[in-house]
């Protein structure tokens, strides 16, 4: 129960299915000052006493469980040690992933009990064969299947989702109301929970010693220096401090950050569309296909509020370019480019409304080689690029 009104609805709606339901917050923060600020963070003191006021109305048990060391080592940890490494991590995906339904799971199994409850929006349905799959909600415009996509078949079949056949999150506040919850009109929480204020620039600046290197265009010209990579993010266009604009007058964007040289490589925005995604990080979400090395259409997705695309995935061998002997990665190619993806980005793949699985991005592949924007940078003005 994070104390908010969707984990508080799924409870009671569990209460009543005629589950024995304990009610338990997750202690993420070491720090007891931890307070929220309107919308942002959760996890707070102030989300503790939320979520037991809920408990208290339905009568169920309720505790605290101490998770903040695991979710320093692997979520915040994870978080600072990607950055550190120019990708762009999802915190929510780790947190689902290794403490939701990893260290929460593997306690609540320990005691005893059949399953985690949560308040997502997502379905979980059970096919001909009796294997349970993980689906989008009913509702779309809420549905939060993507932030699930880590889950594998041991986990899918030891979790609840009370909320994922109902229509509207608005449907589910009338029903927090009528329950005499104190949460019915509590504001959503967004932003990354371990950084309430949003400044996660300055919190990494924090913690990632800034280290100056070069800005680079995408033949290796220098363009001028930056003083941290950690700082960027790929699609970026604000803050890159280059005294000389392009050759053709247009803005640039971030294009890679590249550890090992602590490079920044900026390009045009075209040559952000990316053509082929593909990661070594990869989980299937309930059984797996028959065949993943066989070509299969699909539907990518590789934010958690972006729309599906039409794809085509396969898992493929890359022995002879990493030298690892069995080596292997998801490799997913779009039907049309995607935009600004970048390097630690998760890719949930779909088949229709079922989640098959995710990859963590470890590259990804222009859709505009370099040769053509070059060309076209020498065609719009007679300057040179590093001039």
């Amino acid at each position: 129960m994070s104390g908010g009104v969707d984990s508080a609805v799924a409870a009671a709606r569990a209460v009543e299915a005629g589950h024995e339901v304990v009610g338990v917050h997750l202690a993420l923060s070491r720090m007891p000052g931890t307070l929220r600020t309107g919308s942002r963070g959760c996890c707070t003191v102030e989300d503790s006493m939320d979520a037991q006021r809920a408990a208290n109305i339905m009568g169920i048990p309720y505790y605290v469980w101490d998770f903040s060391e695991r979710f320093k080592l692997d979520v915040v940890d994870d978080f600072t040690a990607e950055y550190a490494a120019g990708r762009t991590p999802n915190p929510c995906m780790r947190c689902n992933e290794k403490i939701k339904f990893a260290a929460l799971l593997e306690k609540a199994m320990a005691l005893g009990f059949d399953a985690v409850c949560t308040g997502h929006y997502a379905s979980i349905l059970t096919d001909a064969d009796g294997n349970k799959q993980l689906h989008r909600a009913a509702a779309w415009a809420k549905d939060q299947s993507y932030v699930l996509g880590v889950l594998t078949a041991d986990q899918i079949n030891h979790s609840m989702f009370p909320l994922g056949a109902t229509p509207t999150k608005a449907e589910v506040r009338a029903e927090a109301a009528e329950r005499g919850f104190s949460v019915a009109n509590k504001p959503d929480s967004y932003d990354i929970c371990f950084i309430p204020d949003g400044d996660t620039k300055g919190w990494l600046g924090e913690r990632v010693a800034p280290v100056t290197g070069d800005i680079l265009d995408r033949e290796g010209n220098t363009l001028g220096q930056h003083d941290g990579a950690v700082a960027f993010t790929v699609g970026q266009r604000k803050g890159l401090s280059i005294g000389t604009p392009a050759a053709d007058g247009k803005p640039r964007f971030v294009l890679e950050v590249r550890p090992v040289t602590n490079t920044v490589v900026v390009g045009p925005k075209e040559a952000l569309a990316i053509k082929e995604i593909a990661g070594n990080r990869y989980t299937w979400a309930g059984l797996a296909p028959e065949h993943p090395e066989v070509a299969f259409p699909c539907h990518v997705q590789i934010r958690a509020h972006a729309d599906p695309v039409p794809a085509v995935a396969q898992v493929v061998s890359t022995t002879a370019v990493t030298g690892v002997r069995g080596s292997v990665e998801l490799r997913i190619i779009p039907n049309e480019p995607l935009a600004g993806v970048a390097p630690g980005q998760t890719a949930v793949v779909y088949v229709g409304t079922r989640v098959l699985g995710q990859c963590t991005i470890d590259r990804t592949v222009s859709a505009v080689p370099v040769s053509v924007t070059s060309a076209s940078t020498a065609s719009a003005s007679p300057v040179p690029v590093n001039a």
